[in-house]
């Protein structure tokens, strides 16, 4: 078997692993305890949801925007 083809058949492999096991995050969540509920969640934010970065004012810059 050829490199390119084990590294296919072990991508596959993985990949439907981890698609098992995101199906039962719902109820793997129901049996934690409300903190270990939370930490877990604030651990999958990151993958949901993008990163908020701040934004600051930089001279030069409009400070006015009304039309």
């Amino acid at each position: 078997m050829g490199k390119q083809i084990l590294t296919k058949n072990l991508r596959t492999e993985l990949k439907e692993t981890v698609q098992n096991e995101i199906k039962q995050i719902p109820e793997l969540l129901k049996e934690l305890d409300t903190k270990e509920r939370l930490n877990v969640l604030c651990k999958l934010l990151p993958y949901v949801l993008p990163r908020v970065e701040s934004v600051n004012f930089s001279l030069g810059e409009p400070t006015d925007w009304s039309l």
